[in-house]
């Protein structure tokens, strides 16, 4: 028997928006609240994208460089202990 193709894409459901924590606290990350941060790094060491945690563009430009200046002064590893 031949298949039969519909020209429908498949449906891709669509993720519900999520607040930023850092403009509910109206806060901005910063690499001495190292605890915070963590929150933002998998356990393989590699910083979570947007798209999971719901931060905001500009809080996610802010929220790499405190991580990467956190790892650079030994506050944060760089790989998984």
């Amino acid at each position: 028997m031949a298949k039969v193709r519909s020209s429908r894409k498949p449906q891709i459901p669509k993720k519900s928006k999520k607040d930023c924590p850092f403009c509910k606290d109206k806060s901005a990350p910063d690499y001495k609240k190292y605890n915070i941060l963590q929150e933002f790094i998998s356990d393989r060491g590699k910083m979570i994208p947007s798209v999971y945690t719901g931060v905001c563009t500009r809080h996610q430009k802010k929220l790499s460089e405190s991580i990467k200046r956190a790892r650079f002064l030994g506050l944060l590893p760089f790989t998984p202990v």
